[in-house]
C-alpha cells in the first residue's frame, strides 16, 4: 500500500512539472507584450560587476563588521581570563 502511494505521488509531482515546462516555455519570450520597453542590455563588465564584485564586497563589509564586534566582546568575557593552572602539582604516595 505504501509503495502505491509513493508511486502515485511521483506520477503526480512529475506531470506537474512536466506541465509547468510546457507551459512557460521560452519560444513564448520572443514575442513582446504591449507596453514592454526594455533598457539596453548590461555589458560583460557590468554583469561581473553588479552579479559578482557587489556580493564579494558586500559579504566583506559585513564580515569585517561583525569581527569588529566580535573583538570588542572578547575583551570584555571574564571567563577564560580568570583561570590559572598550576603545573607544580606533587603527589605523595605513603606504601
Amino acid at each position: 500500500m505504501d509503495k502505491k502511494n509513493a508511486l502515485r505521488a511521483g506520477a503526480l509531482a512529475a506531470g506537474t512539472t512536466l506541465m509547468m515546462l510546457l507551459m512557460s516555455s521560452p519560444a513564448s519570450a520572443l514575442s513582446r507584450d504591449d507596453g514592454d520597453d526594455p533598457g539596453q542590455g548590461l555589458s560583460v563588465i557590468e554583469t561581473l560587476g553588479l552579479f559578482v564584485v557587489a556580493p564579494i564586497v558586500l559579504y566583506l563589509v559585513i564580515h569585517g563588521l561583525v569581527m569588529i564586534g566580535d573583538k570588542t566582546h572578547k575583551k570584555k568575557d571574564p571567563t577564560s581570563s580568570n583561570i590559572t593552572t598550576k603545573a607544580d602539582a606533587k603527589s605523595e604516595v605513603k606504601a
